[in-house]
Order: C-alpha cells, then structure tokens, then sequence
C-alpha cells in the first residue's frame, strides 16, 4: 500500500480514535449486565460470582447449544475449549467439535470479534458455571441471549455510555499524538472523513474529549473544534448494515447521520481504491469494508504491543519449537524406513527359514535388531512429542493464561489471525502510530511464500 496514493483516510471513533481502559470498560459493563439479568429473574447469587475479565480475547467462538467457548485455528479445528471456567480434555473437545466439521457460521455459534464484547464472555463464562450447579439442565442458548441483551440494552439506555462521559479520563486514554497524526495526513493533502456507530451526542463528547485540549496539537488555531480535523462526518452508520443497506441519511449539524456506502463514496468523489479506512472491529469496519468496496483497510488491534513483548520474550522457546518439529519429522522418516526394512525382513524370511541353523540365528538376530531400533526410535518420538507439548504450554502461557496468543492456535494462524491476514491491508496497535511514516511511505510485506516454496529455499539454503 502505498499512502501517497490514498485521497481520502476515514476513521472509526470507539476503539479506534478512542481507546478504552479495558479493565474499567469491563468492571462498568458486568455491573450493569448483572443488573439487568438478575431483574429478570436470574439468581441473586450472581452478584457474588467471581468475574474473572483477563479470561476472554478477541477471536473466540461461544457454542449457545453447550454453553462452550472456543478458539479455533483457521482450518477449524477447536484448539481450546473450556465450559464455564473449565478447560475441556482433549477428549471431550474431540467428542463436542471433531466428529464433523464445524461451522462457525451458524446459528449454533457467535464470534467475540471485538474488545467491545468481551465482558459478554467473562459474564457467561461465570453464569454457565453458577446454573450448571443450581439447575439441573440449564438452556445455555437463552442464558447467552439474555447476557448480550441485557449488555446491549446498557450501552443503550445510559447505563454504561453516561457513565463513560462523566469520567472520561477514567475510561479512555486521550493519545496526545493523535491530533499531530490527523494534522499531518491533513497537510500532505489527504482528507479526512469519521464513520462511527455512535450516535451524535456521544460522538462529540468524545471527540471534544480526544481532540480540543491537547498540549501539543500543532496549528491550534487550524483546530478550534473537532469537527475541523474532519471534511465528513457519519454517526450512527450501523456498520456493517452500514456496507450492505441502502439505509437512508439524515443531516445533522455535526455532519451526518444514518446512510449507506453508495451515498458516502459519491461525497468522497474519488475512486474506492484510493481510500483507507481505518478500524477496530474485524467484522464491521475491515473484513465489510473489505469485501463489499475496494477501500484499503487497516484494522486497529489494541493488543499488539503485548503481543510483540510475549514473542520477543518466546523467541529462544519458538526457535526450540522449530528444532523439535523438524527433529520429530526425521525421526518419524526413519521410523517408517526401518519398519519398511523390517517388514520385507519378515517377507523374505516368513516366521521360519528353509536355509541352515546358521541362517536363521543370524536372521532372527536382524530381527531383534530392527525391533529394538524400532522400540528406540518410537521412545525418542514420545520423548521429543511430549518436550514439545511442554514447551508450546509454556510459551503458549506467556500469551494468555488460557488461549495463548491473539494470532495463533498452537502452531497454526487462529481463525482471528487468518482474518487479520486476509482483510486488513495494514495492522497497528493504534492510529498516532502512523505518525513515524512519511504521508508517502509505501508499506509493503517480504515476499509471501507457499510451502513448497519454503521448502525450496530451505533446501537451497
């Protein structure tokens, strides 16, 4: 991607512009939701269950049919399941997910693709455990339901929102770089434009809050509002409808509301592949936007930075990983060797001989030989299999205490990193660090390999 050919940047505002305290985001969420279930008829005791909100990442599959939540690499394959607060055995997970092919698609499953939905998960995480000892078969579908209704219902009715605006400072971290960023994508030419969800009372508090005010905002007398670092502004888009209605648009004084992408692209007046449009939700802003204009897309992922630290810390266990893998596939070339050798040895000798005493000694002797060698080499196997797994916990822990790494599902990409890969165009942890690139910095990945290829270089190497 290169920016210099990019006319207009668009923005996201929730988790985008405005990045949340996750910690106080969730505690203010689960109060609420709490509230809300239990009037509607849930047990008191859920107020006295323990909420554990470092349990969720984004990327998660939640099953309603068994009350599950899974992760899933991108063939599929549920890598980590747990019930309640209880991770499954393999077996179990085996039993609930392999027997035919899963479908994240449906009805069946909802993926927690945002930082917005995870108390959705640490509340029903909690519940599935409090109903499973207080109701004999408790309706996992109806209980998730209710979670995410009761939590809608707050962002709507003020319970969490109003809250959020008489603190900010408390919720949201204000980016000092942030104006500085919006200036210069402003003064190479660029033009700007904001499309968030929220409606426009919220959107400009918080805008006040994020950009009027700050200490080192270049040109203050360029910026006397928000709404000046803007050439449009759309609230209330419901994205992803958003990319996929013909929903109409309203005016408002701040810009405006409502609307549809047809209508937007005609005001950008450019062609769609000139525009990047930056966002949090990899649903709704990238993988929408993605698929239904030719916008360039980079997607705001707030974790990045734990990321890069847990792998920097991994590096030596990773490169170790590698060798144990590499190591296992020989032994396992020559296990099938040996017992190919051993097999045509019985072949040829059947379970006798025809030939002398002598022969035969010496035939059951390479026999007893090539099983011990066998017996050895499927020891060394077991042996470099289970340092693996020890080792792949651990560096698995160093990520997250139960899922492991954002992108990864053991040594496979996750399901959320296949998407991060297919849909958006560039990837950070947040906006102002575009502000260490010049307005015309090309972006580009090394060169993508197949795997024959890799194996071509390897043995080239």
């Amino acid at each position: 991607m290169r920016l210099e050919d990019i006319d207009w940047v668009g923005f996201d505002m929730d988790y985008t512009l405005a990045v949340y305290h996750q910690h106080e985001m969730d505690r203010l969420s689960i109060e609420a939701t709490i509230d809300k279930l239990i009037g509607r008829g849930y047990p008191e005791t859920l107020r006295a269950m323990e909420y554990r909100t470092d349990f969720p990442i984004r990327g998660l599959l939640v099953d309603r049919e068994l009350g599950n939540v899974l992760k899933i690499d991108r063939y599929k394959y549920a890598k980590v399941a747990y019930h309640g607060m209880r991770m499954l055995t393999r077996d179990e997970r085996r039993a609930a997910y392999h027997r035919r092919r899963l479908d994240p698609a449906s009805e069946r499953f909802h993926w927690v693709d945002t930082l917005y939905a995870l108390p959705e998960v640490t509340v029903y995480a909690a519940a599935v455990e409090l109903l499973d000892r207080e109701l004999e078969k408790p309706d996992y579908a109806m209980l998730f339901n209710d979670v995410r209704e009761c939590i809608d219902a707050s962002h709507q009715d003020g319970s969490i929102l109003d809250r959020i605006l008489e603190e900010p400072a408390r919720y949201v971290w204000r980016d000092p770089k942030l104006g500085a960023t919006l200036h210069q994508l402003r003064s190479s030419g660029k033009k700007l434009f904001l499309l968030t969800n929220s409606h426009p009372p919220y959107t400009d508090a918080m805008m006040r809050f994020l950009l009027e005010g700050e200490s080192d905002a270049p040109s203050r007398s360029k910026y006397s509002s928000w709404r000046k670092y803007f050439d449009i502004v759309g609230m209330a888009a419901r994205k992803p409808r958003f990319f996929t209605h013909r929903d109409p648009v309203q005016r408002h004084p701040l810009g405006l509301v409502g609307g549809h992408i047809d209508a937007l692209q005609e005001l950008l007046d450019t062609t769609p592949d000139r525009v990047l449009y930056v966002g949090d939700h990899i649903y709704g802003d990238v993988l929408r936007a993605k698929k239904h204009t030719a916008w360039r897309t980079m997607m705001i992922i707030q974790e990045m930075n734990d990321e890069l630290d847990a792998h920097q810390d991994v590096d030596v266990s990773l490169q170790r990983l590698d060798l144990l893998d590499e190591q296992r596939a020989l032994l396992i070339d020559d296990l099938r060797d040996l017992k190919r050798a051993h097999k045509e040895l019985l072949k040829q000798n059947g379970h006798g001989s025809n030939g002398s005493n002598g022969s035969a000694v010496a035939a059951e002797a390479e026999r007893a030989r090539q099983r011990r060698a066998i017996d050895r080499l499927r020891a060394r196997i077991k042996a470099t299999e289970a340092e693996y797994e020890l080792l792949e916990q651990s560096v698995s822990a160093r990520f997250h205490p139960y899922w492991g790494s954002l992108f990864k599902a053991g040594p496979e990409t996750s399901s959320f990193g296949h998407q991060v890969e297919t849909y958006a165009g560039l990837y950070t942890s947040r906006v102002s660090n575009l502000l260490h690139y010049s307005p015309a910095h090309y972006f580009q990945s090394p060169r993508d390999r197949m795997p024959h290829e890799m194996l071509y270089v390897h043995r080239e190497i």
